[in-house]
């Protein structure tokens, strides 16, 4: 009976996929697609490796929060997804609009503070209470969107 050997096969991997799979592994998305557009800017800018790391950093960290943002308004389940951007103030003179600008920086969330629209139908409760949570969304809080009929 005769044996063979077969000769080991060596595989250089270049360090851009050593890279990548080390990026993937500590899950870092924006890291791995954007360090090497972030290389080539740096030099132009004369920045130096921290400030590189810096800057990817920075990347990540937006990203992971814009994630994280689109996650919150999933989960809250809105029937329309409505910012204040497209609200008409001039439709609804007599909201109070720099109470809805107060509200919008959310600190009655951190206060422990409850809210309340009231008003007749059509006057832009739902879409001033959707623009508030979103907002909220945005700024890490958890929300969940009902209506008042599904509450009873």
């Amino acid at each position: 009976m005769t044996m063979s050997h077969d000769t080991p096969v060596l595989t250089t991997v270049t360090p851009q996929v050593l890279l990548g799979n080390h990026l993937k592994a500590l899950k870092l998305p924006t890291f791995a697609r954007e360090y090497d557009k972030v290389a080539m800017e740096s030099p132009q800018d004369r920045a130096d490796y921290p400030r590189y790391l810096l800057r990817l950093c920075e990347r990540e960290l937006i990203d992971r929060e814009r994630r994280a943002a689109e996650r919150r308004i999933k989960a809250a389940k809105f029937p329309v997804i409505k910012t204040l951007d497209s609200f008409d103030f001039t439709a609804q003179p007599s909201i109070n609009r720099p109470l809805v600008m107060e509200l919008m920086r959310c600190a009655y969330i951190d206060n422990r503070e409850n809210d309340m629209l009231v008003g007749n139908p059509g006057t832009g409760k739902s879409h001033l209470a959707t623009a508030m949570a979103i907002e909220a969304c945005g700024r890490g809080k958890k929300v969940r969107f009902w209506r008042v009929t599904e509450l009873i």
